[in-house]
């Protein structure tokens, strides 16, 4: 019920400081290519129950049909602007509403699609007992992921049996050390991790 709470009131102040800069890169994102300004995505939630996840849209228009995984930051399919929006995480900023409306919280397992999730062993479903999140442990492990798949030979191979073992065992050391305390630290820590990106250009 505090996680709720913190939850409800951390989005909401989120939404509402941020509405300027909110508005800013959906204009930019209107003005530089075709298409809406969100993007939404079927992920797997709490007990498995699937949800739309938000984001701002950062590829051209059915990208997403020539894979869901992104590699590298200079991936083709990627916008100009969307490439920025990716580097700084701020794509990741509608997902205040996902929080907001319940589906996800600050601090969680990163919801999978569903055809990850499929590949999951009974142990590794356990993640899915808790309510996903916009940050964790794996996401601050695994935060230039894309770079890393970039240099692989078999994209998709390497993440099914290499990078998503990894996160869900960083998952669950996150199940076991959950509370309001391990959340704003690993909040604090996202935080810096992206003004430390921003900071080197």
């Amino acid at each position: 019920m505090l996680k709720r709470g913190f939850d409800i009131f951390c989005s909401l102040i989120g939404l509402v400081i941020l509405a300027p800069l909110l508005t800013l890169i959906a204009v930019c994102i209107a003005l530089e290519s075709q298409g809406g300004v969100f993007y939404r995505q079927l992920r797997v939630g709490r007990f498995g129950k699937e949800f739309y996840l938000y984001k701002f849209r950062t590829m051209y228009p059915d990208a997403d049909k020539k894979g869901l995984l992104t590699v590298g930051g200079r991936d083709p399919r990627i916008t100009r602007f969307g490439y920025y929006l990716r580097k700084f995480k701020l794509d990741e900023l509608p997902q205040l509403l996902n929080v907001l409306n319940g589906s996800m919280s600050l601090v969680g397992p990163r919801p999978e699609v569903k055809k990850y999730v499929d590949l999951y062993t009974p142990e590794q479903r356990q993640v899915l007992n808790v309510r996903p999140g916009i940050t964790d442990y794996a996401s601050l492990e695994y935060f230039s992921e894309n770079e890393l798949l970039a240099a692989s030979n078999d994209p998709e191979k390497t993440y099914i049996h290499e990078v998503m073992p990894a996160k869900l065992e960083l998952n669950k050391k996150y199940i076991k050390e959950a509370g309001l305390m391990t959340d704003l630290r690993i909040i604090f820590r996202t935080i810096f991790k992206v003004m430390g990106v921003a900071g080197r250009h």
